[in-house]
């Protein structure tokens, strides 16, 4: 339960032209976990509603076949099966809806400029670093952000895309290290996560990186949003981050215990039934380190490779003859309710999920 007091004041998430009413991003979740069900709840209720690509399209009858074709067809059915879900009964819609497409992914550019051609109002790309992702959407309206998890990768961005497109970001997102997933974060790193004052010297990263944010957006005469990501999960979290001049939040993992979320029920079930000490950091395919529910899928990884039968050319710096699983593979098992013999990814707040809700309930919590 969230203490009775006044309700926390904030703004409307403003980026370019664009306004939802609500600052709330709902961070993509991939492979499935947030397709247009959520999305459109979540922009329905004012939010920014995201779709995650990655292997978005795992439910065409020719996905086996042409995976690619099949993810770029479902991307556009899903951004507008999302549109009417958002609608309210006039038609307008007080959010937005948008894409996460990860720079890992094979056909990155080609991904990032479908969505923008169907109409995508945002595109938010972390996986990498989006050193190219302007040319993608150019003479489109979609709005563009780079995740970062320092000053160091924010300010590499922006002096590229301003040096060789001229621009800059729409806004920014902020990935901790709390949030769920691939991390942007060395093992080594990851390691102090639960130190005395990690959290507090973290703050002072996110206050460097708003203030080259405003570097780059006083230079272009616009205000560049920034929006932070990774464990939140109540109001007093949310006013926190707003305190630290942020425009607003990300928040995907409490959005999966919810009836709108894409997911097989069972997949929800696991997010509730976890405890602190099933969520742990494994090392994906492609070497990154990411937060997952312990299951005994990992556990079978420990003793010997899962055999690799067929590549869905998902991830650019996987190897299927090295690689000890097929994370596509993993992560439909999951998503679609096999729980024990799929990829679990989560934040590491998982633990603190008690039961199935509603998106309405979980904005309510975070914003009091």
């Amino acid at each position: 339960m969230i203490p009775e007091r006044p309700h926390m004041k904030f703004q409307p998430l403003r980026i370019g032209t664009k306004t939802a009413k609500l600052p709330l991003i709902q961070g993509g979740m991939g492979v499935g976990g947030s397709l247009s069900g959520l999305a459109g709840a979540v922009a329905k209720a004012g939010g920014i509603g995201i779709i995650s690509s990655a292997q978005i399209g795992f439910r065409e009858p020719d996905f086996g076949r042409d995976s690619k074709q099949a993810n770029l067809r479902a991307m556009v059915k899903e951004l507008e099966l999302a549109r009417k879900i958002s609608a309210a009964e006039d038609g307008s819609c007080s959010g937005l809806i948008g894409f996460n497409i990860m720079v890992a992914l094979n056909d990155y550019g080609e991904y990032v400029r479908a969505a923008a051609l169907a109409g995508a109002d945002v595109i938010i790309s972390g996986a990498g670093l989006p050193m190219d992702m302007p040319q993608y959407v150019k003479d489109t309206d979609a709005k563009i952000a780079p995740i970062v998890s320092s000053e160091k990768a924010a300010r590499l961005i922006l002096r590229r895309w301003d040096q060789h497109f001229h621009c800059t970001a729409d806004f920014l997102v902020i990935e901790n290290a709390h949030a769920g997933g691939h991390l942007g974060f060395s093992h080594e790193e990851l390691s102090h996560l639960y130190e005395d004052g990690y959290d507090a010297a973290y703050d002072l990263e996110i206050r460097r990186i708003i203030a080259c944010a405003a570097e780059y957006g006083n230079k272009y005469g616009r205000q560049l949003p920034v929006i932070v990501a990774g464990g939140i999960r109540d109001a007093r979290q949310t006013e926190h981050i707003l305190s630290l001049g942020a425009d607003g939040i990300q928040v995907a993992t409490p959005f999966v215990t919810t009836e709108e979320c894409d997911a097989a029920p069972a997949y929800k079930q696991a997010y509730v039934d976890a405890r602190p000490q099933d969520i742990e950091i494994v090392t994906s395919p492609v070497g990154m380190p990411a937060r997952a529910i312990h299951n005994r899928f990992l556990e079978q990884l420990r003793q010997e490779r899962e055999q690799v039968s067929k590549c869905y050319r998902c991830l650019k710096k996987c190897n299927p003859a090295q690689t000890p699983y097929c994370i596509t593979q993993a992560l439909i098992r999951a998503v679609q309710g096999d729980i024990e013999n799929g990829l679990i990814f989560c934040g590491d707040d998982a633990a603190c999920l008690t039961e199935i809700t509603t998106v309405p309930q979980v904005i309510q919590t975070l914003f009091a």
